[in-house]
């Protein structure tokens, strides 16, 4: 595979296409259009109904729907509503995502969108605290974006893989001594949306007082309905992650805080504390969707039940799976060109303007589903080349500590509950709404009564305090039993097939795929 650098590249004979506001692309015109490039909606003028919307009960429930109709106007770019009044581009090809995702001719900077630069998004949008400007690595470009996310690789690189397991069995099977007795549970709230920020505290090193509030001011922030109430949690989170800079500076530890301020000489407490919260969102949101979703395939879906107990495939196999089907961040990489640039559609050699100014927003989701790829489960359980964590300079830097999680919290749960199934057909389950996450609202399951006999050992998951304990370990795990599964009430009845990680992945991730 390869990309071209080059904004207007010469590639034969093609259509340039200008996005206006009244017109979908046409590629079979064959002639050339010379109309105004994209431009987003100003109140006052005609309202955008006609335009794809990523967001509403029905996109929810078939996303797909909407992806499959743009593919079927033809060319890999289609303006489309992210919320009521804020309108993008959305890249639905596979290869034009990667040339996007790896152009140096596109910048993450969202000061460069003209539409809330002058003051035509609506301030209460939804989608601004996730599109909106801020002071992070996920906003910056070459240099700048350099500075911010050198110390944020060798703060996550620090991570030791085997303390990382033993950190995600114990707050597990804590999580699951909850629920057993009761022979039922919402996986979403009691397990998959609890479990990524009870590890991520004890990485952060958070002494006792802080991990509770860390957690529920996060939550608050991100699950908050009420505008206020969301921005109530931004502000309760920032001031935990104030006072926790503070306290690794004067004690620092083996944890990730303490690796970011090694390596941060040069970066302000702001932009520290943005590190922070980015590290935890990419953590905490995506992490919950991909452990419930797999789950939720894992008890469903009778391919993946029946290779996985016949030992053909593994959870790490299955986990992939999802990320090809139902991507987490499903519409998440947001770009802006910096000038005019032709985005070639390599079928059929139209050529898409994109105008600088304009939401350029990657859609994992689609792109991983590109009819041009492998669709067979046997084609995709071994390829890592989806686009569910990006690609180029901003692919996630996180992807094998959210593995590790992942993979060790669904093992866990299906050695201690291995009778465990749905409470409802899957086809009843609800999806959470808006064009960012793809979650499931809830995942009821049954399973038989398990009686908890006694509680682990050492102090809980969610309160040990990691500053005095490494990375991962906790407290009553010394060195000869590190990345051990915990001590627990009751042995683990059935092993599922469950193999290592087969993903090497250096600094750029995302290769050119196989076929």
């Amino acid at each position: 595979m390869t990309t071209s650098p080059d904004p207007n590249p010469e590639q034969g004979p093609a259509t340039d296409t200008d996005f206006g506001p009244d017109d979908m692309p046409d590629p079979d015109s064959g002639a050339e259009s010379e109309g105004c490039p994209f431009q987003p909606h100003r109140p006052g003028t005609a309202p955008t109904a006609h335009l794809p919307k990523l967001h509403g009960d029905d996109f929810a429930t078939d996303p797909n729907a909407t992806y499959d109709w743009l593919r079927a106007q033809g060319g890999p770019v289609h303006p489309v509503e992210l919320a009521p009044g804020v309108e993008s581009l959305l890249v639905v090809g596979y290869q034009a995502a990667l040339e996007v995702l790896r152009s140096p001719y596109f910048s993450k900077d969202a000061h460069r969108w003209e539409a809330l630069e002058a003051g035509h998004v609506p301030s209460d949008s939804p989608i601004l605290p996730i599109m909106g400007p801020r002071k992070s690595l996920w906003f910056a470009d070459g240099q700048e974006h350099l500075r911010l996310r050198t110390p944020v690789d060798h703060a996550l690189g620090g991570i030791d893989p085997r303390k990382l397991r033993a950190c995600v069995q114990r707050s597990a099977v804590q999580l699951i001594e909850e629920f057993a007795p009761d022979g039922k549970a919402d996986l979403v709230s009691q397990y998959a949306g609890r479990i990524p920020m009870m590890v991520l505290t004890q990485l952060f090193g958070c002494p006792d007082h802080l991990n509770g509030r860390i957690s529920a001011a996060f939550l608050q922030m991100v699950n908050g309905v009420d505008p206020a109430a969301a921005q109530d949690g931004l502000k309760d989170l920032v001031a935990c992650l104030t006072e926790l800079i503070e306290i690794k500076r004067r004690t620092p530890g083996d944890d990730v805080t303490s690796r970011l301020l090694e390596r941060s000489a040069d970066v302000s407490q702001e932009e520290l504390i943005d590190q922070l919260v980015v590290i935890t969102g990419a953590g905490q949101v995506p992490g919950t969707a991909w452990i419930s979703t797999a789950i939720m395939m894992l008890l469903s879906d009778d391919r993946f039940a029946g290779d996985l107990t016949g030992g053909s495939l593994t959870v790490s196999d299955a986990l992939n799976e999802v990320l090809w089907l139902h991507a987490p961040h499903s519409n998440y990489s947001f770009v802006y060109a910096i000038e005019d640039y032709l985005l070639r559609d390599p079928e059929t050699g139209t050529q898409t303007r994109i105008p600088p100014g304009v939401p350029v927003t990657i859609s994992h989701a689609a792109a991983n589903l590109d009819p041009s790829l492998p669709t067979s489960q046997s084609q995709r359980a071994a390829n890592t080349a989806h686009l569910a964590f990006s690609a180029g300079p901003h692919a996630c830097p996180a992807q094998d500590v959210a593995t590790i999680i992942a993979e060790v919290a669904i093992e866990v749960l299906l050695d201690r509950l291995p009778e465990v199934e749905l409470a409802v057909p899957a086809e009843e389950l609800t999806w959470r709404p808006g064009p960012f996450i793809r979650a499931l609202t809830d995942l009821p399951v049954r399973f038989t009564a398990t009686p908890v006999a006694g509680a682990p050992t050492g102090p809980s998951s969610a309160t040990a305090d990691a500053s005095a304990v490494p990375a991962g370990q906790t407290s009553g795990q010394g060195p000869d039993s590190e990345g051990s599964e915990p001590a627990a009430a009751t042995p683990p009845r059935r092993r599922w097939s469950f193999a290592g990680s087969r993903r090497g992945r250096g600094s750029s991730w995302a290769p050119s795929p196989p076929w």
